[in-house]
């Protein structure tokens, strides 16, 4: 197992995640043939709340195993980090097996807060069969998430993006051959089909927990796991662990359930509120199902940007932090934050322009969903942004203010959310919209706010940062500009899978070209890179794209 610096471990997590991503996104095309809209629908039901209570029980340790790790490695504490991750695995214990009883205990009454009275679609007694399904899954997802967190702690990437791939190859595979079997072979109801598929995140999850355990019980040298304890560290009684891991945990639990409460009230409101305005409850029970679960999985393309971006940034900060480095702690944030533009920008905009075809290369030609599908792909730029800067905020022990953002977030996300359906069905504009339009106001300002607020922090400059912003966007316009040229010649939405790869292909290899070429004329990457880099890149190039 080998260190890796930031952006090179940015990289590996990014990989690692997009690789994922990708696995989930092929998968969806034949399950949601399997189990249709309804079966759609419960599906996203047991997964939105198992993320959740998930949230609870290991959200915060993780992430401050890899803090408190990294920080105990840079000043060469290596028995003080080994006893750090003895304890947060005693802790994770407590955390999951509480979360988990509380899930399957009262699933009956979630379920009926989600559905209520609404008939014609899936019934409480469904949703309460597949909850208790997925919640299986806590009691072993914790133990692996800690096992992760202790490796990146150490700058170790590779294991943790390769565990994330096992673990979804392996639910994959139990999710479509077991929807498969249910539905087609024994001819089990459907909500037994749903049952069997998420129940995958159980045995995917056992699966990378051993494979994790197993590469750390092998390179136990490497990460100086027999290590004696120093004078200094004799004096850090196991008390003194659990409270920082604990000071530093307990702030994300409460941003990660926040976050997760803000997701859920879409859950909660949506079909109800849209059967109220008119809507029947098939379609508003397909419009959740686009906002949190199939259109979801599409956005995770771009989410996983930011993802793998955290991941490596976060012990990258925590080092630097610990050390008082500001000069190399500004870079850190800089390059992160032009990287997240560099790439979520034209990709969100690129795939909502394509929106029909791609859409249809997954799920099939449904107008409806590819509207919403083409605005919900845009709420990732900002919402990227706000989910890394909480990060930051919360790694540069700016818990305050991360909670404030998300905290204000949550209450206006609560207060406004039917309220702005039915503004909009007033205005004539479709109500399920609303709620996606409101998420980008809301990300908007609370990325705003936050980066305010570490810029009052930390002294760090954002000239670079916008200067690499207005760029990119001027680089995506003028690749959008190109596309739409084509598109007059060429449309870009099709009813045929088959025809709509080929339409994905040709603009997403032109759209590529003419973005990567604008911004390395503007010196975009360049300034991202750095010449060095870039030159590397240049003398690779079989044909000169400068006079230079």
């Amino acid at each position: 197992m080998k260190k890796t610096g930031f952006l090179a471990g940015a990289a590996i997590s990014t990989i690692g995640i997009v690789v994922c991503k990708i696995i989930g996104l092929l998968y969806v095309i034949p399950f949601y043939a399997i189990i249709g809209v309804q079966g759609g629908a419960l599906y996203s039901y047991a997964y939105s709340i198992y993320n959740m209570f998930l949230n609870l029980a290991t959200s915060g340790i993780p992430v401050a195993m890899s803090k408190v790790v990294s920080e105990y490695n840079a000043k060469g504490y290596y028995n003080t980090k080994e006893r750090t991750f003895k304890i947060g695995l005693k802790i994770i214990t407590f955390l999951g097996i509480l979360s988990f009883l509380a899930l399957f205990i009262f699933a009956p009454q979630i379920a009926y807060f989600i559905l209520g009275d609404v008939k014609g679609g899936n019934t409480i007694e469904d949703v309460t069969m597949v909850i208790r399904v997925i919640s299986t899954a806590i009691l072993v997802v914790p133990f692996l998430s800690v096992s992760k967190g202790y490796l990146q702690g150490h700058k170790i990437m590779t294991t943790s993006s390769l565990a994330n791939i096992l673990e979804q190859v392996v639910r994959v595979i139990v999710i479509l051959a077991g929807s498969f079997f249910a539905l087609k072979i024994f001819h089990l109801s459907l909500n037994t089909a749903v049952g069997v598929a998420v129940f995958g995140a159980t045995v995917g999850a056992i699966a990378a927990y051993f494979y994790v355990s197993n590469k750390i019980k092998k390179n136990k040298k490497e990460l100086n796991r027999n290590a004696k304890p120093t004078q200094i560290e004799t004096k850090i009684t196991p008390k003194d662990i659990g409270k920082k891991i604990i000071y530093y945990a307990l702030p994300f639990v409460v941003i990660s359930v926040l976050q997760s409460a803000f997701t859920m009230v879409d859950v909660f409101t949506v079909v109800k509120s849209l059967v109220d305005i008119g809507y029947t409850a098939a379609i508003s029970e397909n419009v959740i199902s686009v906002i949190s679960t199939w259109g979801s999985k599409l956005n995770m393309i771009v989410m996983a940007i930011s993802t793998g971006i955290i991941t490596s940034l976060i012990p990258a900060i925590a080092s630097s932090y610990a050390i008082k480095n500001f000069k190399e702690l500004h870079a850190k944030i800089t390059e992160a934050l032009q990287v997240l533009l560099l790439v979520t920008v034209p990709l969100s905009v690129g795939i909502s322009f394509m929106a029909g075809s791609v859409w249809t290369v997954f799920y099939g030609y449904d107008e409806l969903n590819i509207s919403i599908f083409a605005l919900l792909i845009l709420s990732q730029i900002p919402l990227s942004v706000f989910t890394v800067m909480i990060n930051t905020n919360q790694t540069l022990n700016n818990t305050k203010d991360s909670i404030i953002a998300l905290a204000s977030s949550l209450i206006v996300k609560i207060c406004l959310n039917i309220p702005f359906m039915h503004l909009f069905n007033y205005l004539g504009i479709e109500a399920y919209f609303a709620t996606i339009a409101l998420n980008i106001l809301i990300d908007t300002c609370a990325s705003i706010f936050l980066l305010y607020r570490v810029k009052k922090l930390t002294k760090i400059s954002y000239f670079k940062t916008i200067r690499t912003f207005i760029k990119v966007v001027l680089c995506t316009i003028i690749m959008v500009l190109a596309l739409s040229i084509i598109n007059l010649f060429i449309p870009n939405v099709s009813t045929s899978r088959i025809i709509s790869i080929l339409y994905i292909i040709l603009y997403g290899i032109i759209g590529i070209i003419i973005y990567f070429f604008m911004a390395y004329k503007s010196g975009a990457l360049t300034e991202i890179f750095g010449k060095n880099f870039m030159n590397k890149i240049k003398v690779k190039i079989p044909f000169k794209v400068d006079k230079k």
